[in-house]
């Protein structure tokens, strides 16, 4: 008689499995029968096991860690987080690929997502920014474009660097950006060796109702490190994902600086630039970092398709004291990073382990596909037989009330401003851009030009020329040098 192993191997309703490595027939030549329900269950879950991958960032890698906070901040927010020095939170960090999808490899010519989920005591506080700190776009109605004009071709499946810049050339706001992404911080060496950033302005406020603009900054201790085109060819695929995880395993953390910029809301009526334009960086001589403390990973994932791939970020969940700003683009991830989590996940996405806060959370969000799943913190039974509705007479027997105390201060609206679309196409676009390239050394520049001609050299001609138009605005060196390029590649 066969001892009882220390595990059973169970169904998915609890009960034990006799043979898991072969089919009911009907002789050992014959058809399968119609009560295989073991052969059922396990094909049927596996037709299922995956989600839909994300439209963009879908290949990602993530860790645990800690920020430690070495400057109160108390004079800013409210933020409880952000007060008292040597104040530790958790949290995950879910670094990732833009444009390709989870088949893409993690050494592409692309930005990088650097997603920060703090659990704090008073509720999940999510950073979600990327490794550079300007984006491509102002206006959040062109965003579906632009990603489209990254993806492959529709009827081809290849890259197609010809609609790249075909886009770019109608769309001036993303020279500051484009002119990163084609430098030689184009490409990453590694998760490790990336800063990251809020890119879009946030928000504090005070005990006093003061409000501050607000810009993060993740400065990477483990020194900048980036890859030529020629070397990220040759490396894995997986290579960005096996560093990060291996990394920790040795116990050689990463970590951060963590650094803010801050803006008062007088600076930011008169300042020269719009605070809120996403293709725009603060100048660190008018608004210089200021350290504020250490992030550090030091935990791996137990199971990546439950943590890193199902952990759900949006800019919309905030906390006491952080709030969002006049960002076009931010304010529209609001609503679309939410609504993607709940398409790919489900209603209750925030009841996983990995996206549920550590602290103590009540509403009256009920149902939907999951619901009474038990979170990692806290208790859940679909909220059992409560009361599911707000206002009610339920107060003093503990049912959720709302509090007026931690509301956001008002903020004013322009004066005589028109609801109507604001076309923002020709605004300055290339200031900024012609200052980053003057930063750069001769050989940086040469490198720059040579991406970007790689591409170009592929678009129409009247795609060529307006590129080249926008280089000159920006530079007259920067138009020459890609001009040079392109016709030494023939």
């Amino acid at each position: 008689m066969s001892q009882t192993p220390k595990c059973p191997l169970t169904s998915a309703n609890g009960a034990p499995i006799a043979d898991d490595q072969n089919s009911i027939s009907a002789g050992e030549r014959g058809s399968l029968t119609f009560d295989n329900w073991r052969v059922f269950e396990k094909l049927a879950h596996f037709n299922r096991e995956r989600i839909p991958e994300r439209v963009v960032h879908a290949r990602g890698s993530g860790a645990y860690g800690s920020f430690t906070l070495s400057k109160d901040l108390s004079q800013y927010t409210v933020a409880k987080f952000l007060q008292g020095e040597g104040k530790k939170t958790d949290l995950f960090l879910r670094f990732s690929t833009v444009g390709g999808g989870q088949d893409s490899s993690d050494y592409a010519r692309d930005p990088r997502g650097f997603a920060v989920k703090f659990y704090t005591e008073e509720g999940n506080w999510d950073m979600v920014g990327n490794n550079t700190p300007v984006f491509f776009l102002r206006d959040p109605i062109k965003f579906p474009d632009f990603v489209h004009s990254q993806k492959k071709n529709p009827a081809t499946n290849l890259p197609d660097p010809t609609a790249i810049f075909e886009f770019w050339a109608n769309s001036p706001q993303s020279l500051h950006q484009m002119t990163i992404l084609m430098s030689d911080r184009g490409i990453p060496y590694s998760l490790r060796h990336m800063h990251g950033f809020s890119s879009h302005t946030l928000s504090f406020w005070n005990n006093n109702g003061a409000r501050f603009w607000v810009k993060w900054h993740f400065k990477t201790n483990q020194g900048i490190k980036c890859l030529t085109n020629e070397q990220a060819a040759k490396m894995s695929p997986f290579g960005a994902q096996q560093d990060l995880v291996e990394a920790i395993k040795r116990g050689e953390y990463p970590s951060w600086t963590v650094k803010i910029q801050i803006m008062s809301e007088t600076e930011a009526k008169d300042y020269a630039i719009n605070p809120f334009d996403l293709t725009k960086v603060w100048p660190h001589a008018d608004f210089p970092l200021i350290e504020i403390g250490q992030l550090e990973l030091n935990r791996n994932v137990e199971n990546y398709f439950a943590e890193t791939e199902q952990a759900a970020f949006s800019p919309g969940n905030l906390v006491p004291g952080i709030g969002a700003s006049p960002d076009k683009m931010l304010q529209a991830r609001l609503l679309a990073y939410p609504d993607a989590h709940r398409y790919r996940v489900g209603a209750n996405v925030n009841q996983l382990p990995v996206n549920s806060p550590r602290c103590p959370f009540h509403h009256y969000q009920r149902d939907g596909a999951m619901a009474g799943m038990p979170p990692a913190f806290g208790d859940n039974n679909n909220q059992g037989g409560g009361v599911n509705f707000y206002p009610n007479d339920q107060a003093s027997e503990g049912a959720p009330v709302p509090m007026p105390e931690v509301a956001e201060p008002p903020m004013p609206i322009l004066g005589d401003a028109w609801v109507k679309a604001y076309d923002t196409q020709d605004q300055d676009n290339f200031t900024q851009a012609g200052n980053l390239y003057r930063l750069m050394s001769d050989d940086q520049k040469s490198q720059l030009a040579h991406n970007i001609a790689e591409g170009l050299i592929h678009a129409t001609q009247t795609v060529k020329e307006r590129m080249l138009a926008q280089f000159q605005a920006a530079d007259q060196d920067y138009a020459e040098r890609v001009k040079n390029a392109m016709v030494s590649m023939g």
